[in-house]
């Protein structure tokens, strides 16, 4: 594990975790997705709570939107893997989250949430996001409070300026710009 804390136009600190997928438990490297994809990393307080499992199914209700964008989802909380499975394996009608089409990763050594500065005095994860780039760089952050859920269309739209950015170095994006809105060249 990467002793760096996540910074801005940095390397984001890379780790290796415990994770589900597919209903399927293994190991999740950040740094095999380098020169491959993008990645929104997100970070949410614990399984089987109120705001959470409103996230976690509406990232994964969208996931082919950020799939095509050569992006791929990490949902990690302070939880085991085993609770990550426990929780996937109840339907969302019944209080679960079902299948997701990303896997989630579990720090239960809080290591990751703190090398992404969201852990808080409590000993859980603040709902941290980021977008890291191919290169491994974090392109954007941004962190809130426990009861306040993030919103998967803002994600989309900045993860698509921060594309566009990159393959466009001579322009910058301005407020609320959306694909396809004029952009402002430097």
């Amino acid at each position: 594990m990467n002793n760096n804390n996540a910074q801005i136009g940095k390397l984001a600190p890379d780790f290796e975790a415990a994770a589900v997928f597919d209903e399927e438990l293994g190991k999740i490297r950040l740094s095999d997705y380098r020169k491959k994809k993008y990645v929104v990393l997100f970070f949410y307080p614990l399984n089987f709570t109120f705001v959470c499992p409103t996230e976690i199914t509406s990232f994964s209700d969208r996931f082919e939107e950020f799939s095509s964008l050569d992006t791929e989802i990490l949902g990690v909380s302070v939880d085991s893997e085993y609770s990550h499975l426990a929780w996937l394996q109840i339907q969302r009608d019944e209080g679960g989250l079902g299948l997701l089409k990303y896997p989630l990763v579990s720090d239960l050594k809080k290591e990751i949430s703190h090398s992404y500065n969201v852990l808080d005095e409590s000993g859980v994860a603040l709902r941290g996001l980021f977008i890291i780039d191919k290169k491994g760089i974090i392109q954007y952050a941004t962190t809130n409070n426990l009861s306040v859920g993030r919103s998967v269309d803002e994600t989309l739209r900045i993860l698509q300026a921060v594309q566009y950015v990159n393959e466009n170095p001579d322009e910058v994006c301005p407020a609320d710009w959306e694909p396809g809105d004029e952009t402002i060249y430097l």
